[in-house]
This record gives structure tokens, C-alpha cells and sequence, in this order.
């Protein structure tokens, strides 16, 4: 396909993604809910269907040989299918997020103002090798009353296909725009490039999948976007920590799900407390498979006691390690692990586990990230444990969004003002 052939294709579905959000917006929420049920309804009765598709991709990227911790992102299995069910009903018990009277006044010339939420109208989500993002992105999106455009990896494209193609039919069916929940299919690069400039059409990109996809996406798009930035997560032991508590929730932290945003990257643990801890840990992790760097503290720790770790380089507190791999810190103090978080953090998600509450509040108070944990595993930074329904992911940025995104945060606002004559002087 020509570059003009391309650009006028791509031109045309954002028009199509914003024709269409004029009628989403003006959907009753019993509407959208039914659109949603429609699709809960077609995952249960093709999962056949799906579960074949996924499994041209992964064999493709098995040959490809990419990583199993790639591979275990792309995977869906019927664990997953109910899980993407469960999350289109959970959006459908949430409240309707549109509406909503967020102020109303009456003005001193007697106009009537009222502040309410709308949607934000057509959104581009671009991820990268997580095909469940295609029902949750396009669940919520409907649900909140905006259209949206779905651009996925080319890894995951026969189970986008169809995960996509089940939520078209529930809109055909129901006879809403079809053009609401849109995949781009063509694999070439430059599609995206040519939707990061329809900023005519297009109201928010937000991107979800690696630093680099997101860092291009941020510095070429014309339009806003949500960033779902890497999260480089820390669990900081303080000297007053249940140390069988830590020692549970470190692990679950690393080794539940460890190639996911929420996942710990980095262990911080106070000196007072590291020779006694860390050597059962450490040895935890051995047994689960993990791969250790340290500080000179924490090699010592582990030459003392047959353990054999890697020494830790500068790079390895700065990295996303999205695996059974993770970087050890000793500090001297409360004071140092905030410094040194705050310092590699990515803002995503923080936590600290103590007993002292003094130390929990200068932690919490003190650290930036969209979530602070305390006493539990940074793995409950999600929309489900959050009680949102799905998410469209975790953004790291500070305006309009943060933490997960969603319902309530596809969706903005306009003024309503209602007067019966009044004339500015």
C-alpha cells in the first residue's frame, strides 16, 4: 500500500471513530450495559475460537523466539476468557460514569451553572503483546460513551482479530455505530505514525506497553496521551518490619506475576534488619527461580551464607526487568531508601513494610508514585483490586490521570448553563 493510499485509509477511520462517538455519548447506560452483556455473552461461546487464534500467535512467537516472559503476556488460556468475562460484568455493575453533576450554582446574574461529566470522545489505545487489552479497553471505552481505536502488536494480531471482531458483532447486533471499537490491522509502522496526526479526529492516545513504544508515542504524537510509563517498583523492609510478613509479600511482589507493570524490580532493606532477612529471602527467591543482583551489603550478606548473586550494576536500578530477575539495595535508613526510591523510581508503585507507623506516614507522605503501599505486595495496583472494573492501564503522569484509568477517568467535563434572558453588561 502507497504512503497516500495508507494516509487516507487512516484519515478515514478516525473520521468513522468520531462520527461514531457522537452517538455512543448520547447512549443511555442501559444501552451500553447491553452491548456490554452482548459481549460477555460471544467470549463465553467462542472461546474455541479465540483460544485457536491465540494459538497461531504464540506458536508464532515461539518460532520467533521470543521470551517466555513475552510468550506469558500473549498467552490467553480459559482462565483468562473468564477473567475478561468477569471484567465486562464488573463494568457493567459500576455506575454510569456520564452525567454526573460534579458542581451546580446559581450565579449572581441568576444563571443556572452546572458542571458534568462527559466522555472524552474518540480515544487511540496503541499497546503492544497483552491481547485481553482489546476487551477491556474497548468495555470501557463503550461504557463511558467514547469510541475507540485499537492498535495492538503485530504479535498478537489473529487474537485481536477475533476479540475484536466478537465486540462489532455485540454493536451490530444492537444496532450501534459499529465504527464505535475499531482495529487497525495493517502491521505497517507508519499506520501509527499517521494516527498520532489526526488530532482533527482524535481526542487522547494512550499507549501501554514498553518504554520505548511509549517514549515514541510521547514525542511524536500530536495529540495528548496517558502515559503508561515502565514501573520500576520497590519494596523498602524497614528495620521495624514483621520480618515473615515481609518475607511473604516480597515474594509475592517478585514471583506471582513478574512480567507485569505492578510487579517489584527492586528490593530495599534496612541495614539493622538485612543480615537476619535477607538470607532466608534471598534463598526464597533461589528456590523460585529468581535471578539476584546486589550491593556490596547484600553480596556479603549472601557469601556468608553459600549464596551465590550477581553484583548489581548502576543500569539494574534503572531497568524494567518484566522477569524472574530483581535488584537488591541495603540503606542505612527510612531517610536513604525514600531518597534512593524517589531517585529510580518511575512512579508507578511503591511500598514499605513495617510496624512503625511514624516510618509508614513519612514513607507514604514522602514517596511519588501514583500508589504507596504499606504492609502488602505492589501487585494490588490494578483496576480490578481497586474495585474500578477493568483498567486501560496505569498511568505514571500527574495531569488528568493517575494510577489506573478507569471509568471515571475516560471521561471529562463541559458546563451547562441555563438562563432565562439574562443580557452581560
Amino acid at each position: 500500500m502507497t504512503l497516500a493510499k495508507l494516509h487516507k485509509e487512516i484519515e478515514k477511520l478516525a473520521k468513522q471513530a468520531r462520527d461514531a462517538s457522537y452517538k455512543l455519548a448520547t447512549l443511555s447506560v442501559e444501552q451500553r450495559n447491553k452491548v456490554l452483556s452482548e459481549i460477555a455473552l460471544l467470549l463465553d461461546k467462542n472461546r474455541s475460537q479465540i483460544l485457536e487464534e491465540n494459538k497461531k500467535d504464540i506458536e508464532a512467537a515461539k518460532k520467533n523466539k521470543l521470551s517466555a516472559a513475552f510468550i506469558d503476556r500473549l498467552t490467553l488460556t480459559d482462565k483468562y476468557i473468564d477473567g475478561m468475562i468477569s471484567g465486562v460484568k464488573q463494568i457493567i455493575a459500576l455506575d454510569d460514569p456520564l452525567n454526573r453533576i460534579l458542581e451546580e450554582r446559581t450565579l449572581k446574574s441568576g444563571l443556572l451553572l452546572k458542571k458534568v461529566s462527559v466522555p472524552l470522545g474518540v480515544i487511540l489505545m496503541i499497546f503492544e503483546s497483552r491481547p485481553n487489552v482489546t476487551i477491556d479497553a474497548a468495555s470501557l471505552a463503550i461504557k463511558s460513551g467514547n469510541s475507540i481505536i485499537l492498535r495492538g502488536g503485530s504479535d498478537a494480531l489473529n487474537s485481536n482479530k477475533i476479540l475484536a471482531s466478537i465486540v462489532t458483532a455485540a454493536l451490530e447486533k444492537l444496532r450501534i455505530h459499529k465504527n464505535g471499537v475499531q482495529l487497525v490491522s495493517n502491521p505497517d509502522r507508519e499506520a501509527v505514525n499517521l494516527l498520532l496526526e489526526q488530532e482533527k479526529y482524535i481526542d487522547v492516545v494512550i499507549p501501554r506497553g514498553g518504554y520505548g513504544l511509549i517514549k515514541a508515542i510521547a514525542e511524536h504524537s500530536k495529540i495528548p496521551v496517558i502515559k503508561h510509563y515502565q514501573g520500576i517498583c520497590h519494596t523498602y523492609v524497614d528495620d521495624e518490619a514483621d520480618l515473615k510478613l515481609a518475607e511473604d509479600v516480597c515474594i509475592n511482589a517478585k514471583c506471582s506475576r513478574p512480567a507485569v507493570c505492578n510487579a517489584m524490580e527492586c528490593l530495599v532493606v534496612n541495614e539493622k534488619i538485612a543480615g537476619k532477612f535477607l538470607p532466608i529471602l534471598l534463598k526464597r527467591y533461589q528456590d523460585e527461580g529468581v535471578k539476584i543482583f546486589g550491593d556490596e551489603k547484600t553480596l556479603e550478606i549472601a557469601e556468608n551464607h553459600s549464596l551465590e548473586i550477581e553484583r548489581a550494576k548502576q543500569e539494574h536500578y534503572d531497568t524494567e526487568f518484566l522477569d524472574l530477575i530483581i535488584a537488591v539495595k541495603v540503606v542505612d535508613s527510612l531517610q536513604e531508601a525514600i531518597d534512593f526510591i524517589n531517585t529510580h523510581s518511575t512512579k508507578h508503585s511503591e511500598a514499605i513494610i513495617s510496624k512503625n507507623q511514624k516510618n509508614i506516614k513519612q514513607f507514604m507522605d514522602n514517596i511519588d508514585a501514583s500508589a504507596v503501599f504499606s504492609n502488602t505486595s505492589t501487585r494490588f495496583n490494578d483496576g480490578f483490586e481497586f474495585g474500578l472494573g477493568a483498567e486501560i492501564g496505569i498511568s505514571t503522569d500527574k495531569l488528568h490521570a493517575r494510577g489506573p484509568v478507569g471509568l471515571k477517568e475516560l471521561t471529562t467535563y463541559k458546563y451547562l448553563v441555563f438562563g432565562n434572558g439574562q443580557l452581560r453588561n
